[in-house]
């Protein structure tokens, strides 16, 4: 394995996340795809390789952790990835967790054409819808979001295309208020480096 596959091995490692060698291959190639087309377009603020694995690979995966200790079956169902961006979380969760049938929703088209580009560059299996979420009349089993927008704005959304679960990433940003008026819940990040994070979730039906 290269060096670039090792240390990426090592980081995944030491946050809790033991990859096979095909994951660490499409992760490493995702990586080296990311950092060629971020000259250009500016996909991720972060130019540092490390910086990047951290903060949008291993980030992305806390919801992977969460699925697990929420008892969240995702096995073969469908999630949708809104706002999807560089493709985060959906395309680190859809290596991580195979099993997975993945749509990203994504605006931008540069950033569509990214995506388009990386599956066949990995050689992953997933949607990408061009175009304004509030334009999406599909619903999905789980719906996800990262740094999407204000919360107010963005839970209502979210909700309407999900038939049962959403997750929204926060960060360390929390407000009782989200809880008490749009019945979400908590879920606490024990991964090493996102100590202190939170994931909110809701299941709007049963």
């Amino acid at each position: 394995m290269s060096s670039a596959g090792s240390s990426l091995e090592e980081i995944f490692s030491e946050e809790g996340f033991h990859l096979d060698e095909d994951q660490l291959r499409k992760f490493s190639l995702y990586l080296k795809e990311l950092l060629r087309w971020n000259r250009v377009h500016n996909l991720v603020g972060e130019k540092n390789k490390k910086d990047i694995v951290l903060r949008h690979f291993v980030d992305s995966l806390t919801l992977a952790r969460c699925f697990e200790d929420l008892g969240i079956d995702w096995r073969g169902k469908e999630l949708a990835d809104v706002g999807s961006g560089a493709g985060f979380p959906g395309v680190p969760l859809k290596i991580y967790l195979k099993d997975l049938e993945l749509t990203l929703i994504e605006s931008s088209s540069k950033k569509c054409s990214f995506l388009e580009f990386l599956k066949l560059k990995i050689g992953e299996r997933y949607r990408v819808i061009c175009g304004r979420a509030e334009e999406v009349r599909k619903k999905f089993y789980i719906v996800v979001a990262r740094a999407l927008g204000k919360f107010e704005k963005v839970a209502p959304l979210l909700e309407d295309l999900s038939s049962r679960y959403v997750f929204v990433m926060k960060g360390r940003e929390l407000r009782e208020k989200w809880l008490q008026d749009y019945g979400y819940r908590v879920y606490r990040v024990e991964v090493p480096s996102f100590k202190g994070s939170f994931i909110l979730w809701k299941e709007v039906s049963w």
